[in-house]
């Protein structure tokens, strides 16, 4: 799997700027990001989140493979994740993370899970949930 963490698509750039508008509303503002990147290349997928377990799986729509974003993967046991679609009705999405951190600290306060439809262009965030986790830099390298 592959992290961008600089805005090198157009599309992410819509995302990142409507998690940092939602999270504003939120108190807790998303500064940090990374973009989902499948390892075989792709940059769509299928999600499927249980934002009360603080958990969320992503599905590549060109090869397949599944991916706990995050630290999901401690959560997934006792989580219930249930697939998103878009407001068309598309199971598919270009998806990106962000977080905010506690003041002076690289530390993660709380996690957004932002969402682009490829088909009819609708961004937003799918999903947020306080997320007490060590170290921005290694939980984005997870997404």
């Amino acid at each position: 799997m592959q992290v961008h963490l600089a805005a090198d698509a157009p599309h992410q750039a819509a995302i990142r700027a409507a998690l940092i508008a939602y999270s504003r509303a939120n108190t807790y503002v998303a500064s940090q990001f990374a973009d989902a990147v499948c390892s075989c290349g792709g940059r769509e997928f299928q999600l499927e989140v249980d934002e009360s377990a603080g958990a969320a799986v992503r599905y590549c729509a060109v090869c397949g493979d599944g991916h706990a974003i995050g630290d999901s993967e401690d959560y997934l046991a006792d989580a219930e994740v249930e697939p998103c679609f878009c407001l068309c009705g598309s199971p598919i999405f270009e998806i990106t993370v962000g977080v905010a951190l506690y003041a002076d600290s690289d530390d993660v306060r709380w996690l957004y899970l932002g969402c682009r439809c490829p088909g009819c262009g609708v961004v937003g965030c799918y999903a947020d949930w306080k997320n007490e986790f060590t170290g921005h830099r290694a939980l984005l390298a997870l997404v």
